[in-house]
């Protein structure tokens, strides 16, 4: 409210008018006892003013008061040509800007105080099934007051006043479990604290977040701890075990549970994104491990919510509470995720907290984003679902997923992901083999990303543009080096865009195509200087699948050129890669070595693999290089 509309509210009411009158005399007498100097005044005395003067509900018109007072102080030194009353008037000034800092100081915690209150209200007076989702909407960290630990504490104490007033049994119960939680929820919170990052410092090795192969902080969370759903669930996770299973087990509808995790998960969960957004040495690693960070912690939530739904331990109505809460979390991840700069319009999901694709909990993202309206952040979120599903062999589906995406986004005016969405149906065209269809979308895409300037965009459509073009004259068999040649500048622009632009995710796929392009004409050298490039690329911005689909096909080149060694390497390592993350374009690589195993020889191939066991360790480890025989072996059976 303006001074303005103080005056004239005041006009209207004579009891507002008073309070105005005593409100801009407390503004006089604050400001004649600091400049007097009689005795010491300080901020904190100022604000003590404020909170015994100022009425709860009005500060805004005492807001309007001293607003109308520094706007008559500064016009009557814009005024006044005695440099002596001016000095005087401009130490009134300060004076008031002391007021304005304690005001501040009054209004952020009276509005503190006013949000729990609301949280308070909309609990108790909520229906039982309903509480627990109400209690952790109130702890969205996306919404505009944010509840500090403070405003939670106060929300305990205010929950346990409330549940001693005449409540029925049940209801008494459930306010006492939730507040419980809580509470139990900040008391952990120390005992974490020290260990949120530590372990990253401590780890000596790549940054990774795996269980019994892999150091990472599971474990050392579980040690900190004694509560026992939050110790089963780090266990869980540590081991690379279901973590749908911790919930599905549960036999108690306890949401006090629930409220304790809420609280013990986001924690590590914003410290973790706030480490990784810091890192100014690389701000572009730190900022897709916070993304990848987001993405997991949604993971698990959305494993949870599914376990509950399984947990027969639970009565049916309990049950379903505790998984609509564990959902709507998963949703208030993902929309984080979704707002987001670095958002991955033309990457996947691919966490570093498993050092793999959510391979088994990608589906559970189905059910919480059907939930969820047509808006631009579900555009989005479709756009790297639908990428991660195209990883996991499941066409169909990502080809859905795009489709749908790339409707909202156009109804949304999200341009970048509508040009996206269209490059992606590009290349889900090729894969295809419907080169015209991919042709025409990547088209579409270069028209429209020229037309608003996203650069990005245009970048990968001129590199689909060259690669649907390629493979579309190849399937015709048309031989013609001056048509490729056409083509292939398609790809050259689109790769020199990607460096001016300095995005990895692009460059990855540019030096991709070009590789696959050099590859069909049979121009197997140049190929590979491509794909080793779009290797490095790939492996920059932590996009495995495209990592490993480079490898593979730097395998059928090196054996194209009867390079057979190196062509063992790459096919192994290639199959190992695509397996760990779900890809069905493990077997194709699996076909190329049981080849080479085959032509070579079991005792000559098993040989190779010694030869390159120091090169293969330290990418899929020795647990990995023990396996690469069994894979094989898995392949020749027919297994997925």
């Amino acid at each position: 409210m303006t001074a303005a509309d103080a005056g004239s509210h005041s006009n209207a009411d004579p009891g507002a008018k008073s309070l105005r009158e005593r409100y801009l005399l407390t503004i006089e007498e604050i400001t004649t006892r600091i400049l007097t100097g009689k005795q010491v005044i300080s901020k904190e005395y100022i604000y003590q003013i404020l909170v015994e003067q100022i009425e709860l509900g009005t500060s805004e018109i005492f807001e309007g008061c001293l607003s109308e007072t520094v706007q008559g102080v500064e016009r009557t030194i814009a005024s006044q040509p005695d440099e002596v009353k001016q000095a005087k008037l401009k130490h009134k000034l300060n004076a008031l800007a002391w007021i304005q800092t304690a005001l501040g100081t009054l209004q952020d915690e009276r509005q503190a105080v006013a949000v729990v209150n609301a949280t308070i209200d909309r609990v108790v007076s909520a229906p039982a099934p309903e509480r627990l989702n109400i209690l952790l909407q109130a702890l969205d960290p996306n919404q505009e007051h944010k509840l500090d630990r403070a405003q939670i504490q106060l929300i305990v104490k205010l929950l346990q006043s409330v549940a001693n007033i005449r409540l029925e049994p049940a209801d008494f119960e459930q306010l006492r479990q939730l507040s419980l939680g809580l509470d139990r929820g900040l008391k952990v919170l120390p005992a974490l604290e020290p260990h949120l990052v530590s372990w990253i410092y401590e780890s000596g090795q790549q940054i990774g977040f795996g269980g019994a192969t892999e150091s990472g902080p599971w474990s050392l969370w579980a040690s900190q701890i004694e509560r026992p759903l939050i110790q089963a669930l780090f266990t869980t996770i540590g081991r690379q075990q279901s973590v749908s299973d911790v919930s599905a087990t549960k036999s108690s509808g306890d949401e006090g549970e629930w409220t304790e995790l809420a609280i013990v998960l986001q924690s590590i969960q914003l410290a973790l994104v706030s480490w990784f957004d810091g890192q100014m040495y690389d701000r572009a690693w730190g900022q897709r491990m916070a993304f990848s960070t987001l993405i997991t912690f949604a993971a698990i939530w959305c494993e949870l919510a599914n376990g509950v739904g399984r947990a027969t331990g639970i009565n049916s109505s309990h049950r379903e509470a505790i998984a609509k809460a564990c959902f709507q979390v998963t949703l208030q991840i993902l929309r984080s995720a979704a707002q987001r700069p670095n958002f991955p319009l033309y990457g996947g999901i691919f966490a570093a907290f498993t050092g793999e694709t959510l391979r088994d909990t990608l589906s559970y993202f189905d059910l919480p984003l059907k939930q969820v309206a047509g808006t631009q952040e579900k555009g989005r979120l479709l756009t790297i679902l639908g990428y991660s599903q195209r990883s996991l062999g499941q066409i169909d589906r990502a080809v859905e997923l795009h489709q749908e995406a790339l409707e909202i986004a156009n109804r949304a005016g999200d341009r970048p992901c509508e040009i996206a969405n269209l490059n992606h149906l590009s290349r889900m065209s090729i894969g295809q083999k419907d080169y015209q269809q991919a042709i025409s979308f990547s088209q579409r895409a270069l028209i429209l990303a020229r037309q608003t300037g996203d650069k990005l965009g245009e970048a990968n459509a001129l590199t689909n543009v060259g690669y649907s073009e390629v493979l579309a004259a190849h399937a015709l068999d048309i031989m013609d080096e001056d048509v490729y040649e056409q083509n292939i500048s398609y790809l050259d622009r689109g790769l020199k865009l990607a460096e001016t632009l300095e995005d990895n995710q692009s460059l990855a796929l540019g030096y991709h195509s070009l590789g696959l392009a050099y590859l069909t004409i049979q121009q197997p050298e140049k190929a590979i200087e491509y794909l080793q490039q779009g290797t490095k690329a790939a492996q920059a911005v932590g996009d495995l699948y495209l990592q490993g689909l480079n490898l593979t096909y730097l395998a059928e080149a090196h054996h194209s050129l009867a390079k057979n060694k190196t062509a063992v390497f790459y096919s192994c390592l290639a199959m190992y890669q695509l397996h760990q993350i779900g890809a069905k374009e493990w077997r194709q690589s699996a076909s190329l070595a049981t080849i080479l195993q085959g032509r070579l020889g079991a005792e000559e191939f098993q040989a190779i693999l010694v030869q390159y066991r120091p090169n293969l360790i330290p990418a899929i480890g020795v647990d990995g290089y023990d396996y690469l025989p069994q894979l094989l072996l898995k392949y020749l059976d027919g297994g997925a």
